[in-house]
């Protein structure tokens, strides 16, 4: 009499990647639902109430902090805002960037040192870099008293200005923030074939003509995400501003973030700024949504 040992079932392929892929996706998903989902929730329904923060709120408004958000000349005008802060960055930044890419993107002597220079701004903190402008724009202390004074002028105070305030910090965030595009240009440039630049060059191109008609369309997968990043980062503007203006002169300077923050946080009304950062929510998402499906569906 043959007794055979029957090796143990240990299930298939399929049975162990799902159990895998369970114990890695349901920690993931709890904490996504606990830190993303149920605050989202949680602030949309408190934009339905007028609260302060204090108890339960109880005092059901309806649509009634939205409709007073877009009534109030404040909220208009962070709208407004970054219309402003998506077009500098969109047709200032990003083409600035482009441009010291292509200059820096070659082996030229000393272009790595340049490289590092243009992206240290990147680098800085938002509050340190809003710190450190805050002072240059003093027109008693800062950079701009000695400049002026060698045209025998008085030094202006734009931060001090509701006219000129938000220019000069759409200048602060061109040149922060450019440098990071500049990098990601870079390394499109590097990934391109440089026997196609070397075939155009050949065929008697000009070096605008390859750069126009090569260069340009191979970097549009690159710039697309650029522009991604630039409109996003604009719409949730916030870290400069508090240290240059902290949304001021005159509310001259809020973004929606800003608004929300003064609003919800310092004037402790959480019912009305939860209702500010679901326009955000929404503005957020119908960007990011539309990109992706009409600009981003081929990458």
């Amino acid at each position: 009499m043959s007794i055979s040992a029957q090796a143990p079932t240990t299930g298939s392929p399929q049975s162990r990647e799902f159990w895998t892929a369970t114990v890695f996706i349901v920690p993931a998903l709890l904490a996504f639902s606990i830190f993303v989902v149920f605050p989202m929730a949680q602030a949309g329904w408190y934009s339905f109430f007028n609260w302060d923060g204090y108890g339960t709120p109880t005092d059901f408004i309806g649509f009634g902090n939205f409709i007073e958000a877009f009534r109030t000349p404040a909220f208009k005008v962070a709208l407004i805002n970054i219309c402003w802060t998506v077009a500098a960055s969109v047709f200032v930044q990003i083409p600035l960037g482009l441009a010291m890419a292509l200059l820096l993107a070659n082996k030229l002597h000393g272009a790595v040192y340049f490289r590092l220079i243009f992206f240290l701004p990147y680098v800085l903190a938002e509050v340190a870099t809003g710190l450190i402008f805050s002072f240059v724009y003093d027109g008693d202390y800062g950079l701009l008293k000695p400049i002026f004074a060698l045209f025998g002028q008085d030094a202006p105070y734009p931060l001090a200005e509701p006219d000129t305030a938000i220019y000069a910090i759409l200048f602060v965030v061109v040149w922060k923030y450019f440098g990071f595009h500049m990098m990601l240009i870079i390394a499109g440039l590097q990934s391109i074939d440089k026997s196609l630049l070397e075939a155009a060059t050949i065929d008697g191109a000009s070096r605008w003509q390859i750069t126009r008609y090569l260069v340009v369309p191979l970097l549009a997968p690159i710039l697309k995400l650029c522009i991604f990043f630039a409109v996003l980062g604009a719409v949730q503007f916030f870290d400069l501003i508090m240290p240059l203006t902290g949304g001021g002169p005159l509310d001259s300077t809020q973004t929606l973030v800003t608004y929300l923050y003064t609003n919800g946080i310092t004037r402790m009304r959480i019912g009305y700024g939860s209702a500010v950062g679901v326009v955000l929510f929404l503005i957020c998402v119908v960007f990011a949504f539309t990109y992706k499906k009409w600009i981003l569906r081929d990458e």
